[in-house]
């Protein structure tokens, strides 16, 4: 069966071409759930030091910016060169932590308790999907990751139009609006996103079963980071949107 995932740092041939290796030297799927806390405890703790800074008054939108940048090259060079995960799976989870410290400082001013909900919601999803794919109560089959992958390649190619549209100060309909609709959308996304996480935990299973090497687990944990950050993300600015619309 190909694998895939809706996960752009997950292709067909992420785990292809690994061989079985002596078990010491194989990936297994605890050592990738142990460089996951470790990645989301570096996130956090970067998290942590950019939301005091943001509340002390220092003006953190240009970290923010520089580090949203060198983390999605950093992402880049960890997607197209594997065996470099180890040392920059967590390079990207600590810039990816100044990101979102930022960003969930900045909501957390306007909305207050904001922050709070859409760590728990994020937390709470990421369990929910957890025990729905390992009860199979919904099968990874390759009908249902077709539809997740179509269903994330059309919300990238909005939000890159969206992006190349703000320069010419044209707005899609509804994307960012507190409308009913807008929060739909965005509830949309969301489901998505949450989506992905069962395709995310099928591909590391498989891969932790096929031999893929030991760094893999550091690929596997930043990939599964990917969809983390992307999720909380979502779920902040769906959130924002239902504050505004009370």
């Amino acid at each position: 069966m190909a694998l895939r995932s809706g996960n752009p740092t997950l292709s067909s041939e992420t785990f292809s071409d690994f061989g079985q290796k002596p078990s010491s030297r194989i990936m297994t799927v605890g050592g990738a759930v142990n460089k996951s806390f470790i990645m989301l405890i570096l996130l956090s703790v970067a998290a942590f030091f950019t939301w005091n800074a943001y509340n002390e008054g220092t003006e953190v939108i240009g970290f923010v910016g520089i580090a949203a940048v060198i983390g999605f090259v950093v992402a880049l060079v960890t997607t197209f060169v594997k065996k470099v995960s180890p040392v920059t799976a967590p390079i990207y989870a600590i810039l990816e932590g100044v990101v979102i410290g930022g960003i969930s400082a900045y909501y957390e001013s306007a909305y207050q308790g904001i922050t709070q909900q859409a760590v728990l919601l994020t937390l709470g999803i990421f369990a929910g999907m957890l025990f729905i794919y390992k009860s199979r109560i919904i099968r990874v089959t390759n009908k249902f990751r077709n539809g997740v992958i179509a269903a994330t390649l059309g919300i990238a190619i909005v939000y890159l139009l969206s992006f190349v549209l703000s320069f010419f100060g044209i707005q899609i309909p509804y994307l960012h609006e507190a409308s009913p609709l807008g929060i739909a959308i965005s509830i949309g996304i969301v489901i998505v996103a949450s989506l992905n996480l069962m395709l995310d935990f099928d591909y590391i299973e498989c891969g932790a079963q096929g031999g893929a090497p030991k760094y893999m687990e550091w690929y596997s944990a930043f990939a599964l980071m990917v969809t983390l950050v992307w999720l909380y993300l979502e779920i902040i600015r769906l959130l924002a949107k239902i504050y505004r619309r009370n």
